[in-house]
């Protein structure tokens, strides 16, 4: 079933499909689509125990009304994706950076590839991620470049150990137990790591977002350690500076000038890292994409979704 939303003059109007599972290996990958199949499809990958709920449909309309053909998922361990089991990581661990993950961040790029296999006519995206999603959108690229006709990186790092690490100031934020209102919770910690623009706008998004994304999750069983097991998982990150060094698609590069989560660093270090890389900085944003930041997002987006391969249309073969 599509629900088409309508556009403004000179748009196209924005269609978006109901919810899909797709198989990647044992696990069952939630997915759900906004705009025309034929169009590029743009493949968006979120962060660190966020649902795909948290790329706002306000900014995938916009995406899809300028001709992309936009998908979300579930990463594992979030939303109505299959949950695993497993130790995540200790405060002691992170502070230490020594994990033992259950699963590494290739094997959640497995999985995005397995959704662009599956829900992509041609097989092959325009691979974008954000935070977390931008190190697991690096992976898709490395370890699928037949299915990356572009690679976004946005608020991310390349792995090296010393790029984009946390501010020490933003550590407790990753040391907190669990808050009495978890939803002013999330307010008040973007309000923390955001950017300077935030508005009362963007905290309203926060908590439309987590109640739609704590409803999705509600109906699958899991432990509440999904979001551990991700962090476990970014903790025991490999370095893949070399490997991007390899990539031969058109690759942008997006971060925050106040990003004190993953520090500008890793911004830079990604870009000069894979060849012919643009490096946008945006001034004032921090670790968040709060709307203020949307128009630049997008029209990168956009640009880079405008290249390799007739722009997405042809068959992998």
């Amino acid at each position: 079933m599509l629900l088409n939303r309508g556009a403004g003059a000179g748009e196209r109007p924005v269609v978006t499909g109901t919810e899909r599972f797709v198989r990647s290996g044992d696990l069952r990958i939630c997915t759900t689509t906004t705009g025309s199949p034929d169009d590029p499809a743009v493949l968006l990958i979120m962060g660190l125990g966020l649902a795909y709920d948290w790329w706002r449909e306000d900014f995938c309309d916009e995406l899809a009304a300028r001709g992309r053909f936009v998908v979300r998922f579930d990463n594992r361990d979030v939303g109505r994706s299959s949950h695993v089991s497993g130790r995540g990581i200790s405060p002691w661990g992170f502070l230490t950076r020594r994990a033992r993950p259950v699963y590494s961040l290739g094997d959640m790029a497995d999985d995005a590839a397995a959704v662009i296999a599956e829900v992509v006519p041609s097989g092959r995206a325009h691979v974008v991620g954000a935070s977390l999603g931008a190190m697991v959108a690096q992976e898709v690229a490395i370890r699928h470049p037949g299915r990356t006709l572009s690679l976004t990186s946005i608020m991310g790092r390349p792995g090296d150990g010393r790029s984009g690490k946390v501010s020490w100031r933003r550590v407790p934020d990753f040391l907190r137990p669990p808050a009495a209102d978890p939803v002013e919770d999330m307010v008040r910690a973007f309000r923390r790591i955001g950017s300077a623009g935030r508005t009362l706008e963007d905290d309203e998004d926060v908590r439309v977002t987590i109640g739609r994304a704590a409803g999705r999750e509600a109906t699958v069983a899991h432990d509440g350690q999904g979001g551990g097991r991700q962090l476990a998982a970014c903790v025991g990150e490999r370095d893949r500076t070399a490997d991007l060094r390899a990539l031969t698609m058109p690759a942008l590069v997006i971060h925050g000038a106040d990003d004190t989560v993953i520090r500008p660093s890793g911004g830079h270090a990604t870009a000069a890292a894979i060849p012919g890389a643009e490096l946008l900085e945006l001034p004032g944003m921090g670790h968040d994409l709060a709307r203020a930041s949307w128009p630049a997002v997008v029209d990168g987006i956009v640009a880079i979704s405008g290249t390799g391969d007739a722009a997405g249309r042809s068959s992998t073969g």
